[in-house]
């Protein structure tokens, strides 16, 4: 009879130990799968922005043409304040475009971090995990050697 509960307290902790590592296996796999998404996203968010600034470039010339044409319509010439309101234009332009590319470093940096941290954390409980298998193990090493004392 002790004999018994001696191997059931061994097949327990082999058991504990099967299911620990396994869950460690797990965790890494689920981390590594969350950072994926993250780096996934950043590539998604690099693309929008990209085309929002390309966008934004567009709409911009459209509207600085117009505005030449009204000018060059008017009868002004491009000299004076009407040019420097072109270039103020330009400059704006610019500008607007230099604060979505920053958005979007923003953005990457962030997804970056996240995939980073995705990984740690998985790496950090499958540590914990096989740390747990080993316990299990060893209790019922113990447990089995105490029965059989």
């Amino acid at each position: 009879m002790i004999e018994l509960a001696a191997a059931a307290a061994v097949g327990g902790g082999i058991m504990g130990y099967k299911g620990n590592q396994a869950a460690a296996k797990a965790a890494k796999q689920t981390a590594e799968f969350n950072a994926q998404v993250a780096e996934n996203e950043a590539v998604v968010l690099r693309r929008r922005k990209v085309s929002e600034e390309a966008n934004m470039r567009d709409q911009s010339k459209r509207i600085i043409a117009s505005a030449n044409v009204a000018t060059a319509a008017s009868g002004i010439q491009m000299s004076g304040n009407a040019l420097q309101a072109a270039a103020d234009s330009y400059f704006n332009t610019g500008m607007d475009a230099l604060k979505i590319q920053y958005a979007g470093d923003i953005e990457q940096t962030a997804k970056a971090s996240e995939a980073a941290l995705a990984r740690a954390e998985g790496r950090a409980r499958a540590t914990g995990l096989k740390m747990a298998s080993y316990q299990s193990l060893l209790a019922g090493g113990s447990k089995a050697a105490s029965l059989m004392a």
